[in-house]
């Protein structure tokens, strides 16, 4: 189960749906904020926590695969899980397509949900550690010079000291110097942590 930080969104424009969804999920603890339209949870959402979304995919206005379109321009990942009671084939394909974790076709147990809406959560929680740790790494890549960031690449890139050292004009022992501020502003606690930590820089920004 995720964490208890971790919230529920529910769109359904059927006020006895919404209902009975946030009692079914306050009845295992899991927080649930819900919304008569999309547009309400568009007004109101913030992506500053991990959580889930259950759509309706029939609503007026802006249906649920409006809504999922909508979510992907603005960049946004959260887990989407479909429920519909007029859904077809070829509408769970496109959400699935799109990302959806799942697509539940009303009526449905209980127990399906939660066990979707507990993968979702996982899901969701796993990616918001993981956009952390990036910013904290941004954090510390940010606190490098311009020479640390040149030796921190030569050193990524499996240059030993003489090597670095010749290329950027430097001597032996202050390649090493640079070398030891940029593990420590890094925080890594060894050469693999900080082929690691720059690794997953250079993987995320491009």
């Amino acid at each position: 189960m995720a964490d208890k930080s971790s919230v529920v969104w529910v769109v359904d424009d059927d006020e006895a749906v919404r209902d009975s969804l946030r009692m079914l999920l306050r009845s295992v603890g899991i927080p649930a904020i819900a919304f008569a339209s999309a547009r309400e949870f568009l007004d109101n959402w913030h992506p500053d926590h991990p959580g889930c979304l259950v759509l309706d995919i029939r609503m007026p206005e802006m249906g649920g695969l409006e809504l999922q379109a909508e979510l992907a321009r603005r960049g946004a990942s959260i887990p989407i899980i479909f429920i519909t009671g007029h859904g077809d084939v070829p509408m769970a394909v496109q959400a699935i397509q799109r990302g959806a974790t799942h697509f539940l076709q009303k009526p449905f147990r209980d127990q399906d949900l939660l066990d979707a809406i507990d993968a979702a959560l996982d899901s969701s929680a796993e990616k918001y550690d993981q956009a952390r740790e990036l910013d904290g790494l941004r954090e510390h890549e940010a606190s490098l010079t311009q020479r640390e960031r040149e030796v921190m690449q030569r050193v990524v890139d499996g240059q030993a000291n003489k090597v670095i050292a010749i290329e950027l004009g430097l001597s032996q022992r202050t390649v090493e110097i640079h070398r030891s501020r940029v593990m420590e502003k890094m925080g890594a606690s060894s050469l693999a942590d900080l082929v690691k930590r720059a690794l997953a820089l250079r993987g995320a920004d491009g």
